[in-house]
């Protein structure tokens, strides 16, 4: 198994794996065919510049899993009161046939390893139910996050 950091050839894979994560997560087919190409198109260039970066796993010259991370400027925060920025990691996905393998905890390894490069303190994710166990067991921990979909026009009643 080789880990190898993503480059700008890899959009392709990285927007397979996007879609296969949220597939494998229950999302419907309507939601993930909405966020496709959008999504693509958005990766592109951060991919080129290196806002979006990080790894893939290559088995005989196919790549079986990555990892996806940036690094976002962030206001101090009391998980963080003297840093300005947080690694985001997204896209973790594992192909079905090589789960189970360890595979994911080296792609968070690496991850782990460039946040310490860059001096990052704190890194957040969204876990799905399927990988919460592995987070869990490298030390993540729960957050008490909340969203909302913004509606459009009118003034938010």
């Amino acid at each position: 198994m080789l880990i190898r950091p993503l480059t700008p050839e890899d959009r392709d894979l990285v927007c397979h794996h996007r879609e296969s994560m949220f597939r494998d997560s229950g999302r419907s087919e309507n939601v993930i065919a909405s966020m496709g190409e959008p999504f693509c198109l958005w990766l592109e260039p951060r991919l080129a510049d290196g806002r979006y970066f990080g790894w893939a796993a290559d088995y005989e010259g196919r790549s079986v899993a990555g990892l996806g991370m940036m690094e976002i400027d962030w206001p101090p925060h009391p998980a963080h009161p003297l840093m300005d920025r947080r690694g985001y990691i997204l896209n973790v996905y594992v192909e079905p046939d090589f789960r189970g393998q360890g595979i994911a905890k080296k792609l968070m390894a690496e991850a782990t390893r460039e946040a310490q490069r860059r001096g990052l303190q704190f890194m957040i994710l969204h876990a799905t139910a399927q990988g919460r166990p592995l987070y869990e067991a490298l030390g993540w921990e729960d957050t008490a996050e909340m969203a909302l979909v913004v509606p459009k026009g009118g003034d938010g009643e």
